[in-house]
């Protein structure tokens, strides 16, 4: 470990989902606003290799980095609070780790020790910290801890930090993201839970720095006292952290409450300088939209048993965010489910997309709500609606293009429909054999790619630029066969690989559509509050015409 390097940990008390990702993107900005190198870690304890497997009503998005690694949504928060591309040095799981611990076994590389959980696993955990801060020349790294504390999956990961804390004393800072729930209805707010998180901590041999006190609402000197003599924390190191409008207001919570000064005198370290003007100016932006644009995602991975999980597109919906934000705009945003346009009450439900300014088709696999979204593609292009497909969003886009003006009835995609008589959207001949194999992984094209873009659309006039590189998560293509015929029926590919072999994004003539755009890619992945996506601005422009 380099001397200069110092080591921030982000771990969760009582329940999951407590906003750890959130507060570590925080923590890394307001630090990068002092001047810091600051890179940030995802730590998983699934035993999934990747996140590529997981179900996004469970787990959330899978998010995409430029190098094809398939990981947690959180690291998309780092990537948009630091605005900084990320690595898979950057990510790591249970399986991951595992599996590259007995892979060395068996190259020997161990040299005949016999290899044991521990230590061998929290080391290894540890070198790959090391590495990402090397590759990353990072002043300090800051590690979530996936999980809660107290929770056998994540005792490798402490064990790992207990470690890496004895012989780097002075280096490590450990913050407990705890949860304070209210009781009654005076909605006092009860620290007992984050006393027992604080004691399971304790008991894998390590107690936190600092102490941010999750709750609905902002918590009182008495808790803070409460916790402070409780869990023995300062008291000034018990923060604040309540629930907020925007979680781009988080960074400016948190420098109030000085959570800055206290990382930085605990680790040794003096502010260089400082560079918060920017994010001020985005959260004066924020606070002061007025103008509101009304926008629909029609999606399918909503519900999760009585709940809607909007974790499952979160990229898409920040990345509207900061373009309704970069336009003095306030987004709202309405989930629409897929299926609810394909049963009786479809002509309904269709009218409904008449009081939005826009529409987004998003990502997904499968056959379930598919012409659902055909439907609302049909009603977006016919209606003159701003409509905004995203990978699978585009394909669909181009079978409903098909089948209802070039005439090709009954096209489809063959995911949905392997026999079908217009094959629009396929996979690639030298893929076909890979999915026979079953080697389904190696058939998604994943990471980021270049793209050309044809002068006069609205995709180049989006971008200013000829050369784009865009990253993609999917399976299926346009099929070439297909491209002359939508074409000469007024379909325009106006971004393409160098090749013309791989169609990136279709589009309508302005003079046809005010704005119909389709994407293979998933644009919302690049988009960031300091630096939002020029598609998702174009689309949302168009959608405070409407």
């Amino acid at each position: 470990m380099a001397k200069k390097t110092k080591y921030i940990f982000v771990v969760g008390g009582v329940m999951s989902g407590v906003g750890k990702g959130i507060a570590a993107a925080s923590i890394g900005q307001i630090l990068q606003s002092h001047g810091f190198e600051i890179t940030s870690i995802k730590i998983d304890p699934y035993i999934n290799v990747d996140a590529g497997t997981m179900n996004p009503t469970e787990h959330g998005e899978v998010f995409v980095l430029d190098d094809g690694m398939e990981c947690d949504q959180d690291m998309g928060n780092y990537e948009r609070f630091l605005n900084r591309d990320l690595t898979s040095a950057n990510y790591m799981t249970t399986g991951s780790i595992y599996k590259h611990v007995i892979e060395k076994e068996r190259n020997l590389e161990y040299g005949g020790k016999c290899v044991e959980v521990v230590p061998h696993i929290p080391l290894e955990i540890i070198s790959r910290l090391n590495r990402a801060a090397a590759k990353n020349k990072a002043d300090i790294v800051i590690t979530e801890i996936g999980g809660t504390v107290g929770e056998y999956q994540n005792i490798l990961f402490l064990e790992a930090v207990r470690i890496l804390k004895l012989k780097h004393p002075g280096s490590v800072f450990l913050t407990l993201v705890s949860f304070l729930p209210s009781m009654g209805a005076d909605g006092e707010l009860k620290t007992k839970p984050t006393q027992y998180a604080v004691r399971s901590l304790n008991a894998a041999g390590l107690h936190p720095d600092m102490i941010l006190a999750r709750a609905s609402s902002a918590i009182d000197r008495k808790r803070k006292e409460k916790i402070s003599f409780n869990c023995s924390v300062p008291e000034a190191n018990v923060i604040s952290a309540p629930n907020v409008e925007s979680i781009y207001e988080i960074p400016d919570n948190f420098r109030r409450e000085g959570v800055d000064k206290i990382i930085l005198k605990t680790l040794g370290l003096r502010s260089r300088k400082d560079k918060s003007k920017e994010w001020n100016a985005l959260v004066k932006r924020i606070r002061t939209a007025k103008q509101k644009v009304k926008i629909g995602i029609v999606g399918k991975y909503f519900s999760t048993g009585s709940f809607v999980l909007a974790d499952s597109y979160i990229s898409v919906i920040e990345a509207v965010k900061h373009a309704a934000y970069a336009l003095g705009a306030a987004p709202q945003i309405e989930w629409l489910n897929s299926e609810e346009f394909e049963g009786k009450n479809a002509a309904k439900y269709l009218k409904k997309l008449g009081g939005f300014g826009g529409i987004i088709i998003p990502g997904g696999f499968g056959e379930r709500g598919v012409e659902g979204k055909i439907a609302a593609i049909k009603y977006c292009r016919i209606k003159k609606i701003p409509l905004f497909g995203l990978c699978y969003g585009m394909q669909l886009s181009a079978v409903e293009f098909a089948r209802h003006v070039a005439g090709l009835k009954g096209a489809n995609t063959t995911e949905v429909n392997p026999k079908t008589k217009y094959p629009v959207i396929d996979i690639l001949p030298e893929q076909k054999k890979k999915m026979a194999e079953k080697d389904y992984g190696g058939t998604m094209r994943l990471g980021s790619y270049p793209a050309h873009l044809s002068p006069h659309t609205i995709a180049r006039s989006a971008y200013r630029n000829e050369l784009i590189h865009e990253r993609h998560r999917h399976r299926f293509e346009m099929n070439p066969e297909y491209i002359h015929r939508l074409e000469k029926k007024g379909l325009i590919f106006s971004g393409a690989s160098k090749d013309r072999r791989l169609m990136e994004i279709l589009e309508l003539p302005r003079n046809i559509h005010p704005f119909f755009l389709g994407t293979q890619f998933h644009p919302e992945l690049k988009s960031r509050p300091l630096n939002p996506h020029p598609l998702f601005k174009a689309f949302i422009a168009a959608s405070l015409k409407r």
